[in-house]
């Protein structure tokens, strides 16, 4: 059974943050396969572009956008651009991350920050931005990617990763408390190996 047969997302509009590769490329390609317009958003736009030729083999519009995730200026074109092309955004997946792999006392202060600037910081910035446009519309869904190390430590290689996709599951359960009333449900997936 097709993906499109358990979801109907016809005139639904999803954005994808680190959506041209890897995990962020197979969740927009389910959504894609189920009908829904997709946004693309990342840092290469040569990659963007062969995963946008991918999900508009789908039959769906797609757009790609190029942007920092740890720049709010650049999160808040990147829903601004949403919703001029295409009127609305009812799914946000926020899937871009980085990793730095150092044992923890080698680490920098910045590298640190860096981290925690694009996993935490910008999904909490990209779900902000999407609010006020889920809020009007009368709802929405917002799915932020953990990882397993949201629950265990990443062992030596990992501190600034696992502090920040812990905080990606506290962030999660904050936002889908607070927006509950507004239809937005807020949730995070916690993937593992892949």
């Amino acid at each position: 059974m097709s993906v499109a047969h358990l979801f109907d997302l016809d005139g639904r509009v999803a954005l994808v943050t680190g959506g041209n590769g890897g995990l962020g490329l197979g969740m927009a390609l389910g959504l894609a396969e189920a009908g829904a317009q997709i946004v693309v958003v990342a840092r290469n736009a040569e990659k963007t572009a062969t995963a946008l030729s991918r999900i508009e083999a789908t039959g769906v519009k797609a757009l790609g956008l190029t942007a920092d995730i740890s720049r709010e200026s650049d999160i808040t074109a990147m829903v601004a651009k949403t919703i001029e092309v295409f009127g609305r955004l009812d799914i946000l997946v926020n899937n871009a991350g980085m990793v730095v792999r150092k044992e923890p006392q080698h680490l920098t202060t910045d590298e640190w920050d860096q981290v925690l600037d694009v996993n935490l910081r910008g999904t909490f910035m990209a779900a902000k931005a999407a609010y006020p446009h889920m809020q009007r519309q009368g709802g929405g869904k917002i799915i932020n990617i953990g990882s397993m190390f949201s629950i265990f430590g990443g062992g030596g290689s990992g501190a600034p990763y696992s502090a920040s996709k812990g905080g990606v599951v506290q962030l999660s359960k904050s936002l889908a408390v607070a927006w509950a009333k507004d239809n937005i449900q807020v949730n995070a997936v916690l993937p593992g190996w892949f």
